[in-house]
């Protein structure tokens, strides 16, 4: 098994969450969840993100993905979960020779990934990685995995990135109290598969994943 490592913090990602808020949305708000689209990322905070800008915090962390797996400068790097390519956009400043890859569900996503110049974006998610074995030197998945996917395709997730990457790190919704359920329950507004944190470890035995990973908790 992989190792637990944060590589947020060191990023300054981690913030705060407005939980208060989030629970107070409609039945309305939360079909715009799942549309993944304006509403869930620029809408209000009650339906999604609250407005997701570049500000260039990923810079520290796309350094220190870097240093940690020992990445060549021309590494090729997968984003699962990629959202509107602020990560990808810090690699490539930093590493201009490397070759970055974002995938996600959203095409509004997507779309504004593409601002940046990010040419290599796929729609899709994480059960069907259209790569080669070993394709990618490192795979970072971010608070992806836990939403719209069942256990089935989870699973099917955590064996393709482990196909597809030579190293990989995964950020998830985990819990080891009803407290710590409850926050997750009010926060994550499109999850579908989160569990405690033994069961996740369990998953990874069944799934054979052997990466990296980190503990979402809101």
């Amino acid at each position: 098994m992989g190792n637990y490592i944060d590589l947020l913090n060191k990023g300054g990602v981690t913030e705060s969450k407005p939980i208060d808020v989030r629970m107070l949305a409609t039945e309305e708000d939360r079909l715009a969840h799942w549309k993944l689209g304006e509403e869930y990322f620029d809408g209000s905070r009650a339906q999604g993100y609250g407005g997701y800008n570049y500000d260039g915090r990923w810079k520290k962390v796309a350094h220190d993905i870097f240093q940690r797996y020992n990445l060549k400068s021309d590494a090729k790097i997968l984003d699962i979960g990629c959202a509107k390519g602020f990560l990808l956009k810090d690699i490539k400043d930093l590493y201009p020779s490397s070759e970055v890859w974002g995938l996600d569900i959203s095409s509004y996503a997507l779309t504004a990934a593409q601002s940046f110049g990010l040419n290599n974006l796929i729609q899709g998610n994480a059960a069907s990685l259209p790569f080669e074995d070993k394709a990618f030197d490192f795979i970072f998945c971010n608070n992806s995995l836990h939403n719209i996917l069942n256990i089935n395709e989870t699973i099917i997730s955590l064996r393709e990135i482990s196909r597809v990457g030579k190293a990989a790190w995964i950020s998830i919704a985990a819990y080891v109290s009803e407290e710590e359920k409850s926050r997750i329950d009010s926060w994550a507004v499109v999850a579908t598969t989160y569990m405690s944190q033994d069961s996740w470890l369990r998953l990874f035995d069944v799934s054979g994943y052997n990466h990296d990973y980190y503990w979402f908790k809101p």
